[in-house]
């Protein structure tokens, strides 16, 4: 008789052969262990099938598919897991030894929640320097809180568990965005299911390396997705509430669009972030940008050192 699975993690990689070993590794070395490992391969051709046959053998399950991008290959593990909750690692990020107890131990303490979320450690590459992501200053309260991660719908996946029911109900990533796939999933679980923080630092991640949430076309991706996601929200969320998050949405991502110098496109969701809201913050944000834009405009004419 198969014994019961408790809890089953998903890591998909392409062509981060010695990354990927590290965080099998922050797996490997939790206090609780994980009953099933799923290294999803997104057809890597740096000889990451080799190196993961010959450090880890059978301890991992692998299974290889052509490129698709990172939705499919989490989705692909998703549907292949068999616990009871699943848990998501990139390949570029590392576990604190103590997460997965933790979480499961949450949840396993409250069964109605349908996910847990933990602080994060983010490491910048560029400066060198660590900072703490503290999710209790977006998510104040447990429970549900549509309007909370509607308001801050950022996620980083590898510091998440939910139950598999979740998955059920909500289904998987959608692998039509090329980016911001992150905060739909986020969104559909948020208004679907309680959702509570460790207010713990339980990951580290790296930023400041090239990937696809650089890319200029993720605000665009970012504005797409929350715009679908409130239309769809019902009841979930009030009038006020979705006026008041669409704003915010608005403003954060004309100002994401002046640092890449996208002058007309800033200009415009600027614009809609006023009319969204008349909130007075929301003003006063708007007009905050009047100056940050003109010194990103007299910066880019300055020559280059």
């Amino acid at each position: 008789m198969a014994r019961d699975i408790d809890i089953s993690a998903i890591i998909p990689t392409y062509n981060r052969r010695d990354l990927v070993v590290r965080a099998i590794q922050s797996v490997l070395a939790q206090t609780r262990p994980v009953d099933e490992i799923i290294v999803v391969d997104d057809g890597s051709s740096d000889g990451t099938e080799a190196e993961l046959a010959s450090r880890f053998g059978e301890r991992i399950r692998y299974v290889r598919q052509d490129n698709a991008g990172v939705s499919a290959a989490r989705n692909r593990g998703m549907a292949l897991a068999g616990g009871r909750y699943l848990a998501l690692l990139d390949s570029d990020d590392v576990w604190h030894p103590d997460k997965t107890r933790q979480q499961f131990e949450w949840l396993e303490a409250r069964p109605d929640f349908g996910m847990v979320l933990c602080d994060v450690e983010m490491e910048d590459s560029v400066q060198g320097t660590t900072r703490i992501l503290h999710r209790r200053n977006a998510i104040r309260e447990d429970g549900r809180v549509p309007a909370m991660v509607a308001n801050d719908p950022s996620l980083v996946p590898s510091s998440i568990m939910f139950r598999r029911e979740v998955y059920r109900d909500v289904g998987g990533f959608d692998e039509s965005l090329p980016t911001a796939e992150d905060i739909d999933f986020h969104l559909r679980i948020a208004l679907r299911w309680p959702i509570g923080v460790l207010e713990q630092p339980l990951v580290r991640i790296v930023h400041g390396h090239s990937g696809l949430s650089a890319l200029p076309r993720t605000y665009d991706d970012y504005v797409h997705v929350m715009e679908r996601a409130l239309a769809a929200s019902g009841s979930q969320l009030s009038e006020e509430e979705r006026r008041i998050a669409l704003a915010a949405t608005y403003l954060r991502n004309a100002r994401g669009m002046l640092i890449c110098s996208r002058w007309g496109s800033a200009w415009r969701l600027a614009v809609k972030a006023w009319r969204t809201s008349p909130e007075r913050s929301i003003h006063r944000s708007v007009l905050q940008l009047v100056p940050f834009a003109g010194r990103r405009f007299v910066r880019q004419l300055l020559p280059r050192r």
